[in-house]
C-alpha cells in the first residue's frame, strides 16, 4: 500500500460528491440523515478496513416507484419492502460466512471480474455525458453551449489538477474542481440561488415508520439481485485500488452485512436503500485517500448538515454540467480499474474461454439488453454480471468433464494461484 493510501487528510471534495450523489434523487434531509448513519454502521461491522460511503441506491427507484403510484400503497409500504431486502442482504452475508468465498473464483474468474469491473464505470459514462450536457435527453432537447463551457472548465481542472497540483492541493482536485465549476456556471447563469434563499436554516429531518404488504414486498425484492452483484463488484474494484483484498479481510460477509443493516435501519425510519457508491470509488482512485477516519468524518458531518437546510441547498444546488466535468473523469478511472485487473491477473486471450467471456460480458453491459423480472429490469452491469456468472458456471462444468478444446492440465494448486483473491493471500502471506 502507498503512503497516500495512509492520509488522514479530510477530502471535502469526496465528501461534496457523497452528499450530491443521493441529495439530488431524494431531497428530505432524513436521506441525508441515514446515510451518514448508514456508513458509520458499515464502517463498524467492517472493523474500519474497507473504505467505503454508502448513498442511495438507484437499483431501487422503479419497484418503488411502482408501490408508490402503480398499486396505490403509498411510500410508507415501499419503505418495509426495503427493510426486507436489507433483511434479506444479512442473510446472505451469514451464508457467505459458513460457506466461505471460494465460489467467486469458479463464477467470476479473472477474465469475467475484469470485464464485470469496467462495466461499472462504462455504464455510468452516459449518466455523466448527460449531467455534462453533452446528450440530448427528456426535456434537454438542444445542447446548451454554457453547460458543456462549464463541463470542460470542470473536466480540465480534475484531470490537470490530479496532475500538476503539490502537496495539500494535491489532495483535493476534485475540490477545486468543484469550486471553479461552480464560479463558472454562476458566471453563466446557471445556478439557481432561489433555492438556497428559501431553505430553513435548520430543518429536522423527516422520520416515517415503515408499513408491511407482502405484495409492495415481492416488487421490491428481486432489485436485492442487482444490488448483491453490484455489491461485489465494488468490494472488488475497491480492494484492487486500496491494495487490499476485501473479500477476504474484512470478509464479503462483513460488508454486506454492515449494508443490509445499514439498508434495513434506513427503510425503518423513512429512508432510501444505501449501497456502497461507484462514483466514491472513482473519488479514492483518483485522491488516493482511503481512510476510513476520512470516510467516517464525511458521516458525522453528513448527519450535522441534515439539520442545516441552507448548507445541504448550496450543496444540492450545484449544477449538473459541475458534477458531470468530475464524473466524467472517476467514471472512466472505474472502467481502467477492470482493464488493469485484467492486466495484472495476466488473463491469456489466445484461450478461447478468456475471449469468449470478456467479449459476451462487454457486449452485454453496454447493447442495452434487459431482462424483465416482475418490475425489476436487469440490464447494464447488473445484466452483465449476471451473464458473467452463468458463463463461469458453465466453463467449470466444461472443466470438470475435460470437454473444453483449451482445458488446463495444471493442477488444482496452480490453477487457483490464478485467481485475485487467491493471489493476493498469497501476496499477504509472503510479507
Amino acid at each position: 500500500m502507498t503512503v497516500r493510501s495512509c492520509r488522514k487528510t479530510f477530502d471535502f471534495g469526496s465528501f461534496l460528491l457523497n452528499i450530491l450523489n443521493f441529495t439530488r434523487q431524494i431531497k428530505h434531509s432524513v436521506v441525508l440523515f441515514m446515510n451518514g448513519v448508514g456508513t458509520l454502521i458499515y464502517i463498524l461491522m467492517t472493523k474500519g478496513k474497507a473504505p467505503a460511503y454508502l448513498g442511495s441506491s438507484f437499483a431501487y427507484i422503479s419497484p418503488a416507484t411502482v408501490v408508490i403510484a402503480g398499486t396505490g400503497l403509498g411510500y410508507a409500504y415501499a419503505l418495509g419492502g426495503f427493510v426486507v431486502t436489507g433483511a434479506l442482504f444479512c442473510v446472505v452475508a451469514l451464508i457467505i460466512k459458513f460457506c466461505g468465498t471460494k465460489w467467486i473464483d469458479v463464477i467470476l474468474p479473472p477474465a469475467a471480474m475484469g470485464a464485470v469491473i469496467a462495466l461499472i464505470g462504462l455504464e455510468l459514462a452516459k449518466n455523466a455525458a448527460e449531467m455534462g450536457g453533452l446528450v440530448l435527453h427528456g426535456d434537454y432537447t438542444k445542447i446548451d453551449p454554457r453547460n458543456v463551457i462549464v463541463f470542460l472548465i470542470t473536466l480540465c481542472v480534475a484531470v490537470f489538477g490530479s496532475v500538476l497540483f503539490k502537496k495539500f492541493l494535491s489532495v483535493i482536485p476534485i475540490l477545486i474542481a468543484i469550486i471553479v465549476g461552480y464560479v463558472a456556471a454562476n458566471c453563466f447563469g446557471l445556478v439557481e440561488w432561489g433555492k438556497v434563499a428559501a431553505a430553513p436554516v435548520f430543518a429536522i429531518p423527516q422520520f416515517q415508520l415503515a408499513k408491511f404488504d407482502w405484495h409492495a414486498i415481492s416488487v421490491i425484492l428481486p432489485a436485492t439481485l442487482v444490488v448483491v452483484s453490484e455489491h461485489i463488484g465494488h468490494q472488488i474494484v475497491t480492494g484492487k485500488i486500496i491494495g487490499r483484498d476485501l473479500i477476504k479481510n474484512p470478509g464479503l460477509h462483513r460488508t454486506l452485512m454492515g449494508d443490509g443493516l445499514s439498508t434495513m435501519l434506513s427503510g425503518l425510519v423513512g429512508s432510501v436503500p444505501t449501497t456502497t457508491y461507484g462514483e466514491n470509488i472513482g473519488v479514492m482512485a483518483m485522491t488516493g485517500v482511503y481512510s476510513v477516519w476520512v470516510i467516517g468524518g464525511t458521516a458525522v458531518i453528513s448527519i450535522i448538515i441534515s439539520f442545516f437546510g441552507k448548507v445541504s441547498a448550496v450543496i444540492q444546488e450545484i449544477p449538473q454540467p459541475v458534477m458531470g466535468g468530475v464524473s466524467f473523469l472517476l467514471y472512466g478511472m472505474i472502467a481502467t480499474s477492470g482493464i488493469r485487473l485484467l492486466v495484472e491477473q495476466k488473463v491469456d486471450y489466445s484461450r478461447s474461454r478468456n475471449l469468449a467471456m470478456t467479449s459476451v460480458i462487454l457486449v452485454t453491459g453496454l447493447s442495452g439488453a434487459f431482462i424483465q423480472i416482475n418490475e425489476v429490469k436487469l440490464s447494464g452491469m447488473s445484466l452483465g454480471a449476471c451473464v458473467a456468472m452463468l458463463m463461469g458456471i458453465i466453463f467449470w462444468a466444461i472443466d470438470k468433464f475435460h470437454a473444453a478444446n483449451d482445458y488446463d492440465d495444471e493442477p488444482q494448486e496452480e490453477a487457483e494461484a490464478d485467481s485475485p483473491i487467491v493471489a493476493s493471500e498469497s501476496a499477504n502471506s509472503s510479507k
